[in-house]
């Protein structure tokens, strides 16, 4: 009897250990997946396009710009498109305070996407965004 105690026992702590690598294994590979972020029909399918929009910078030069917004899911999706005239103002409001060399420099192109997104984030009430793309610029 006592060997077939030892038996049980051995096979119960060999299963839980297969069961703990097993666990191991599946919660790393979800992690690289993770990793990765979105693929790029995900990313298409959760983005809205703003079109192109011409306003005028505070040094008095005009700015065209187009701009791709990535949100979160599609509902995200759907809240930034209800929201493109709230886009497009604080588009306008961002660039009327900026100057031509702002908008020349990776610098200044990143700190006014980091700003629409910290704005439109703080309204957003279906997901959130997650980036944005640059899809046309001139600068005169």
């Amino acid at each position: 009897m006592n060997k077939m105690v030892r038996i049980m026992l051995v096979m119960i702590s060999v299963i839980l250990l297969a069961g703990i690598i097993t666990i191991g294994v599946i919660y790393k590979s979800n992690e690289a997946t993770n990793a990765t972020g979105p693929n790029i029909d995900e990313v298409v399918d959760s983005s809205v396009d703003i079109d192109t929009m011409t306003t005028n910078l505070k040094d008095n030069h005009i700015v065209q710009i187009a701009i791709k917004i990535e949100g979160n899911d599609k509902k995200a999706k759907e809240e930034l498109t209800k929201r493109d005239f709230q886009i497009k103002d604080i588009m306008i409001d961002e660039l009327s305070n900026m100057n031509m060399r702002d908008l020349q420099s990776e610098q200044g192109k990143q700190k006014f996407k980091t700003d629409i997104k910290n704005r439109l984030n703080k309204m957003m009430q279906d997901g959130e965004v997650v980036n944005e793309y640059i899809t046309s610029f001139v600068i005169q």
